[in-house]
């Protein structure tokens, strides 16, 4: 809004000051300082309000150390989060510009499912929340939103391409899949596009919600993550770096670098209270929602076969998960006892149970890893990735 505002003012009356707003740099600036203001000075606000509502975490008792020491702290802390994105994107970021306006969507409809899953569970105190088939409606809805946004934006385009990591002629037509040619090749290469749209975001959603287990560690992970898309928003934006690059030219793309600013500012202001020991959990509100811009976000830039590597701790949460469920219902049918891979899953809460203990191979005892530990080294490994990711704009 102030960007339109000023942009009038520029345009029409030469207001002093007023062509700062169509540098993308000021504006992405703005964004991220707002953000992380309006999280941190609104967030302690709405912690104290969740407090009096008694909007508390209730913990069931798992075994782990510190567990229960969190026990009524609030949740829905993901409010906070959206407030601070979306705040700083309507004020700041070119709502003409229909990815913007695509995140926007994608952070206010997937935002409103996490909601709705936090509220079951806090005032109908129902533990499992919304139940799983309506929150994967919910993110088909958006992977159907996104993906026909980008079919009838790009219809004038013969096909529709995106970035493969690693290899030299690195632009990937999805009409190949079709492995016809002509125009059924353009129309069931969108409708295979679509349907991998909708997977990666319901991917990238649960997987970033399955993470979401311990003080900090989403938070963190998703700001490198962030950052990362940030640059690549940047460079693909440009047009002089895009063909320095060699990597595909997105126009408009560049506005994305203005809201990506204000997640990673409003993520940087979460984490002042969601470190350890957390005084506000993010809840569904927020993790369903991280992981739903960050997927959408990798679509529109044309990175969205990165995710493996930029997003790696998310994909092996979510394996975690479901080879710990798969093995314990296959030895259950045929032993009469179901047995478990790792002492706990999603795979973080195995090393807070005990660091890396596999009785077939290790037959000292292992020692729990303490929270904070955990989370920086996930951490760690995330910069590291995130460095790889990068390193694949000129390794090839």
């Amino acid at each position: 809004m102030l960007y339109h505002l000023f942009n009038y003012l520029h345009t029409q009356f030469n207001f002093p000051g007023a062509g700062l707003f169509q540098y993308i740099s000021f504006r992405a600036a703005m964004a991220v300082i707002f953000a992380l203001l309006i999280a941190l000075v609104f967030g302690k606000y709405i912690i104290r309000l969740l407090q009096r509502k008694q909007i508390g975490e209730e913990i069931r008792n798992l075994g782990l150390e510190g567990q229960l020491s969190k026990k009524g702290t609030p949740t829905m802390g993901g409010v906070i989060i959206l407030l601070a994105i979306l705040i700083p994107a309507l004020l700041f970021g070119d709502l003409t510009n229909i990815y913007i306006r695509l995140m926007i969507i994608t952070t206010v409809w997937i935002g409103c499912i996490g909601f709705l899953d936090d509220y079951i569970k806090v005032f109908r105190k129902n533990k499992d929340g919304l139940q799983g088939k309506f929150k994967i409606v919910g993110q088909i809805g958006l992977g159907l939103i996104v993906g026909l946004t980008m079919y009838f934006y790009n219809a004038a385009s013969e096909t529709i391409k995106t970035t493969i990591p690693f290899i030299k002629e690195n632009e990937f037509d999805y009409s190949w899949l079709s492995f016809m040619s002509g125009e059924p090749a353009q129309t069931i290469g969108w409708i295979i596009y679509i349907i991998i749209v909708i997977f990666i975001i319901v991917a990238v959603s649960n997987g970033a919600n399955l993470t979401d287990g311990m003080d900090g560690l989403l938070s963190g992970i998703s700001i490198v993550i962030g950052a990362v898309l940030l640059i690549f928003a940047y460079l693909s934006g440009n047009v002089i770096y895009a063909d320095y690059l060699n990597i595909m030219y997105i126009p408009q793309s560049g506005e994305l670098v203005v809201f990506m600013a204000a997640f990673i500012g409003a993520l940087v202001g979460f984490l002042w209270y969601n470190s350890y020991p957390a005084q506000v959990f993010m809840g569904d509100t927020g993790s369903l929602t991280l992981g739903a811009i960050i997927a959408v976000f990798a679509v529109v830039i044309r990175k969205e076969l990165l995710i493996p590597v930029l997003c790696f701790i998310f994909f092996v949460e979510s394996i975690s998960v479901m080879l710990q469920v798969l093995y314990f219902k296959y030895t259950k049918k045929k032993y009469g006892e179901g047995r478990r891979i790792l002492k706990m899953s999603p795979l973080h809460h195995h090393f807070q149970k005990g660091a890396g203990e596999i009785p077939a191979l290790i037959q000292r005892p292992s020692q729990p890893l303490p929270e904070a530990k955990i989370v920086i080294r996930f951490w760690i490994i995330t910069v590291l990735l995130a460095i790889l990711t990068i390193v694949t704009l000129k390794v090839r």
